[in-house]
């Protein structure tokens, strides 16, 4: 991924979720995916998937019970 790819991926997200404090940040050593924050907590990944000339993004994102308590 490049730095105009990660700013149009933000774009989309922040939009789409509705939070102005979400940033998509490089991996290191990585270039097929990005990690996902809002704020200073790290909230998921976003993997880049190239297939059949085909480009799609899947976000995972983990929840922990403990998260569920405190929500």
């Amino acid at each position: 991924m490049d730095k105009t790819e990660l700013a149009k991926l933000q774009a989309f997200m922040r939009k789409t979720l509705q939070s102005p404090n979400l940033e998509v940040r490089l991996r290191p050593r990585k270039n097929d995916s990005a990690e996902v924050y809002i704020g200073d907590e790290f909230v998921g990944v976003l993997f880049r998937d190239e297939e059949d000339g085909d480009l799609s993004y899947n976000f995972s994102m983990a929840i922990l019970d403990y998260d569920l308590e405190e929500a």
